[in-house]
């Protein structure tokens, strides 16, 4: 079953969430946050996919006050994904345009506080019993990151390609993290090394593996880098983390 809830922040606008809720009992709940495109369909696809293993999923839509509403990342991401580099070219001072607002930092208080409120959301659903884990995606994997950091009740935490948050916050996280990265990601894999490094001084149990043939975005199976072997090895990876620990046996 699933269905829209629309929930207050802090500062700011009502957020909705999309909630799918599976047919059984409740193995705990997994908040999944989006790419850059924001609350478009294949990441509802992947929160049906949480519910159909068991667990309450909660996919909340943190851009559209950034001004990406679904329609339009749907659009954008159509276009940025398309055969025709042409388009992608042109494109592309539109999606700066349309990102600017949400990589301000005071955007991203603003996102963690909407965040935590997906926490309290789940929180009172019932089975869920404080099996609470977060799952992000690009962008979304950099707020996984960051809910970790910034809420203790987050017991497993699952960053795909995300930046990682700075030492000070990087060490606040006490739930074990498992990150995924492709090898043909530059930025990311260049940054890897200080953050496993970071990590351990910190004592935070950070398990990272990259896929020697994906790139950026390679769990998106819509999408012109989507790598089926590595998704595939990703989600069984993810499945046996979330059952260690969220204690979903």
């Amino acid at each position: 079953m699933t269905e829209t809830r629309s929930i207050p922040t802090p500062d700011g606008p009502a957020i909705d969430v999309y909630l799918a809720r599976p047919d059984g009992p409740v193995r705990g709940a997994v908040i999944v946050i989006h790419e850059i495109w924001g609350l478009v369909d294949h990441i509802r696809d992947v929160a049906d996919r949480f519910a159909a293993l068991g667990y309450l999923a909660a996919a909340p839509d943190i851009l559209s006050r950034g001004g990406i509403e679904p329609s339009i990342g749907a659009e954008l991401f159509a276009i940025m994904n398309s055969d025709d580099e042409e388009a992608r070219v042109a494109a592309q001072p539109r999606m700066r345009d349309a990102i600017t607002e949400a990589r301000a930092p005071e955007y991203a208080g603003w996102a963690v506080g909407a965040l935590t409120g997906v926490v309290d959301l789940v929180a009172t659903e019932p089975g869920v019993d404080g099996r609470i884990g977060v799952i992000g995606f690009c962008f979304g994997g950099t707020f996984a990151f960051l809910l970790a950091a910034a809420d203790p009740r987050v017991r497993a935490a699952l960053p795909f390609y995300g930046s990682a948050p700075g030492a000070e916050q990087l060490g606040r996280i006490t739930a074990p993290v498992l990150a995924l990265y492709g090898q043909h990601d530059p930025s990311l894999i260049e940054a890897l090394p200080a953050v496993e490094q970071t990590a351990r001084e910190a004592g935070v149990a950070l398990e990272t593996v990259v896929y020697p043939d994906a790139a950026h975005a390679f769990f998106n199976d819509e999408g012109r880098r989507y790598h089926a072997a590595s998704a595939a090895d990703a989600w069984a990876r993810v499945q046996a983390f979330l059952d260690a620990h969220l204690d979903a046996g």
